[in-house]
Protein backbone atom coordinates (compact mmCIF):
# COMPACT_ATOMS: atom_id res chain seq x y z
CA UNK A 1 0.00 0.00 0.00
CA UNK A 2 1.18 3.36 -0.92
CA UNK A 3 1.96 6.10 1.86
CA UNK A 4 -0.83 8.94 2.13
CA UNK A 5 0.20 12.28 2.10
CA UNK A 6 -1.74 14.95 3.44
CA UNK A 7 -1.10 18.83 3.72
CA UNK A 8 -3.63 20.98 5.14
CA UNK A 9 -2.96 25.02 4.64
CA UNK A 10 -6.21 26.59 6.40
CA UNK A 11 -6.92 30.00 5.70
CA UNK A 12 -7.48 32.34 9.16
CA UNK A 13 -9.41 35.37 8.62
CA UNK A 14 -9.14 38.32 10.84
CA UNK A 15 -10.76 41.61 10.69
CA UNK A 16 -7.66 43.46 8.83
CA UNK A 17 -7.98 40.05 6.43
CA UNK A 18 -6.50 36.39 6.01
CA UNK A 19 -3.10 34.47 6.34
CA UNK A 20 -1.95 31.02 6.04
CA UNK A 21 0.78 29.20 7.10
CA UNK A 22 2.22 27.66 4.02
CA UNK A 23 5.36 25.99 5.73
CA UNK A 24 6.73 25.17 9.05
CA UNK A 25 9.69 23.75 10.87
CA UNK A 26 11.05 23.64 14.83
CA UNK A 27 12.59 27.21 14.09
CA UNK A 28 11.13 28.49 11.24
CA UNK A 29 7.50 29.30 10.14
CA UNK A 30 6.30 30.92 6.52
CA UNK A 31 2.68 32.82 6.20
CA UNK A 32 0.79 34.38 3.11
CA UNK A 33 -0.86 37.43 4.70
CA UNK A 34 -3.28 39.19 2.93
CA UNK A 35 -4.07 43.00 4.01
CA UNK A 36 -7.04 44.17 2.89
CA UNK A 37 -6.84 48.17 1.42
CA UNK A 38 -7.11 50.50 4.63
CA UNK A 39 -6.59 47.69 7.08
CA UNK A 40 -3.89 47.12 9.59
CA UNK A 41 -2.46 44.01 12.32
CA UNK A 42 -2.38 45.06 16.00
CA UNK A 43 0.63 47.30 16.94
CA UNK A 44 2.31 44.05 18.82
CA UNK A 45 5.85 42.31 19.72
CA UNK A 46 6.90 38.57 20.77
CA UNK A 47 9.28 37.22 23.39
CA UNK A 48 10.42 34.39 20.94
CA UNK A 49 10.61 35.42 17.43
CA UNK A 50 11.62 37.47 14.84
CA UNK A 51 9.99 38.66 11.29
CA UNK A 52 10.93 38.75 7.87
CA UNK A 53 8.16 40.03 5.77
CA UNK A 54 8.42 40.55 1.96
CA UNK A 55 5.50 42.83 0.19
CA UNK A 56 4.01 40.58 -3.07
CA UNK A 57 2.17 42.61 -4.09
CA UNK A 58 1.02 46.23 -3.28
CA UNK A 59 2.04 48.35 -0.77
CA UNK A 60 2.94 47.67 3.06
CA UNK A 61 3.11 50.72 5.20
CA UNK A 62 5.82 48.89 8.05
CA UNK A 63 5.87 50.04 11.57
CA UNK A 64 9.48 49.08 13.61
CA UNK A 65 9.76 50.64 16.97
CA UNK A 66 9.61 54.49 15.80
CA UNK A 67 9.99 54.02 12.48
CA UNK A 68 7.42 53.45 9.81
CA UNK A 69 8.49 52.96 6.24
CA UNK A 70 7.00 52.44 2.83
CA UNK A 71 7.71 48.74 1.28
CA UNK A 72 7.19 48.41 -2.21
CA UNK A 73 6.88 45.14 -4.27
CA UNK A 74 9.70 43.18 -4.38
CA UNK A 75 10.91 44.97 -0.90
CA UNK A 76 11.46 43.84 2.87
CA UNK A 77 11.75 44.31 6.25
CA UNK A 78 13.15 42.90 8.70
CA UNK A 79 11.92 42.63 12.76
CA UNK A 80 14.25 41.32 14.94
CA UNK A 81 12.68 41.11 18.10
CA UNK A 82 11.32 44.40 18.19
CA UNK A 83 9.72 46.00 20.43
CA UNK A 84 6.90 47.02 18.30
CA UNK A 85 5.72 46.30 14.78
CA UNK A 86 2.92 46.67 12.88
CA UNK A 87 1.49 46.07 9.20
CA UNK A 88 -0.81 48.17 7.47
CA UNK A 89 -2.10 48.74 3.65
CA UNK A 90 -2.23 52.33 2.83
CA UNK A 91 -3.36 51.58 -0.41
CA UNK A 92 -6.45 50.87 -2.74
CA UNK A 93 -5.83 47.35 -3.95
CA UNK A 94 -5.12 43.79 -1.34
CA UNK A 95 -1.74 44.05 -0.11
CA UNK A 96 0.06 40.48 -0.38
CA UNK A 97 2.90 39.59 1.67
CA UNK A 98 5.12 36.60 2.84
CA UNK A 99 6.13 36.64 6.31
CA UNK A 100 9.08 34.77 7.31
CA UNK A 101 8.66 33.83 11.20
CA UNK A 102 12.24 32.86 13.39
CA UNK A 103 13.15 31.42 16.20
CA UNK A 104 12.51 29.34 19.45
CA UNK A 105 9.18 29.37 19.70
CA UNK A 106 6.28 30.49 17.08
CA UNK A 107 2.97 30.05 18.55
CA UNK A 108 0.11 32.66 18.15
CA UNK A 109 -0.11 32.92 21.69
CA UNK A 110 3.45 34.98 21.68
CA UNK A 111 1.68 37.81 20.16
CA UNK A 112 1.57 40.82 22.69
CA UNK A 113 -0.95 43.36 21.48
CA UNK A 114 0.17 46.88 22.26
CA UNK A 115 -2.61 48.52 20.46
CA UNK A 116 -5.57 46.95 18.50
CA UNK A 117 -8.21 48.63 16.14
CA UNK A 118 -10.94 45.76 16.69
CA UNK A 119 -10.11 45.60 20.50
CA UNK A 120 -8.64 41.94 20.63
CA UNK A 121 -6.48 41.44 23.58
Amino acid sequence: MAPQVTEDHLKVHRPWGSYQSIDNGDRHQVKRIVVKPGGRLSLQKHHHRSEHWIVVRGAARVTVNELVKIVHENESSISRSAPSTRLENPGKILLELIEVQTGSYLGEDDIIRIEDDYQRS
